[in-house]
């Protein structure tokens, strides 16, 4: 368990510095009083099972896990409106402070089971007493409705074991297209929806100050 404990540190490191860093990006809309790509930002390291299980279906070797797995660290940005994605994927593409090696559209060429999300894989610089480690994070980029579908399936994946049954597939498959109709018909109001959310927040910053 040290073994694991010592060999995670970097990776909980870069994904406590990522998060502070891109939820800096939403304050800085916010501050400029425009509309942020970002509603919030959310960051985990994967746990030891599940990093286990996915070596052994990947067919991975323990000694390789840090050149070959690419999510051992993982953030999560939610947008308002799949429009928001591209902006942010641009904001990341500016950044100096890490290299992007990968990007995978999930949202233009969905998976089979319905599954959409932006994938954008960096090489991030960790600085440690010991020196500097590059390490591998996966950022997702999706909406609320995208990520509310993903969080469902990613639950009823480790009940059927990714096995699942017709029926429940069909379904999952449906629920995808109506998140993505979902987000759709936002975009089209997404100008009535912003004049809306701006307009609550000088309420409450009126409120708050008066």
């Amino acid at each position: 368990m040290k073994q694991w404990d010592q060999f995670l540190a970097p990776y909980k490191q870069a994904v406590d510095e990522l998060k502070v860093k891109l939820k800096g990006m939403r304050r800085q809309f916010d501050h400029e009083e425009e509309h942020s790509p970002i509603e919030f930002v959310t960051g985990r390291v994967k746990p030891i099972a599940s990093i286990l299980d996915k070596a052994n279906e990947k067919g991975i070797p323990l000694d390789k896990l840090e050149m070959e797995m690419q999510d051992i660290a993982g953030l999560r940005m939610m947008c308002p409106f799949v429009d928001d994605i591209i902006r942010v994927v641009e904001l990341l593409r500016q950044r100096n402070d890490f290299e992007i090696v990968e990007e995978r559209d999930y949202i233009l060429h969905s998976k089979e089971s319905g599954y959409r999300s932006y994938h954008v894989v960096i090489v991030y610089p960790v600085q440690s007493i010991n020196g500097e480690k590059k390490l591998l994070v996966e950022i997702q980029i999706r909406t609320l409705a995208m990520n509310f579908w993903a969080t469902i399936e990613h639950s009823l994946n480790y009940k059927y074991k990714g096995q699942f049954p017709e029926d429940i597939k069909m379904r999952l498959q449906g629920a995808a297209e109506a998140a993505f109709r979902l987000d759709k018909e936002m975009s089209l109001i997404r100008g009535e929806i912003q004049e809306a959310q701006a307009f609550f927040n000088r309420k409450k910053e009126n409120d708050k100050n008066s």
